[in-house]
């Protein structure tokens, strides 16, 4: 099935606008997490990997950030 080029998949305001999407506050946010991951794995690497619990919080903070990433970019801000 084909599909038009001219069909437009986003809602689309009267005035021929799209509505603004991304929260750049939520993709900050996703970076420091990221940051913290970092942090996390290196003290893991430092302490020779002794224990696993400081990787375990690097994975959990690297899929938190992002799941941070993707909802900063899928969901769309209010018009002010």
């Amino acid at each position: 099935m084909a599909v038009d080029p001219d069909e437009r998949t986003e809602r689309v305001t009267p005035t021929g606008d799209r509505p603004p999407r991304g929260w750049a506050s939520l993709y900050a946010l996703a970076f420091v997490v990221l940051v913290g991951a970092g942090a996390a794995l290196t003290l893991a690497a430092v302490g020779l990997l002794t224990s696993t619990r400081l990787l375990w919080m690097s994975t959990a903070l690297s899929a938190l950030a992002i799941a941070l990433a993707v909802v900063s970019v899928v969901l769309p801000r209010s018009r002010r």
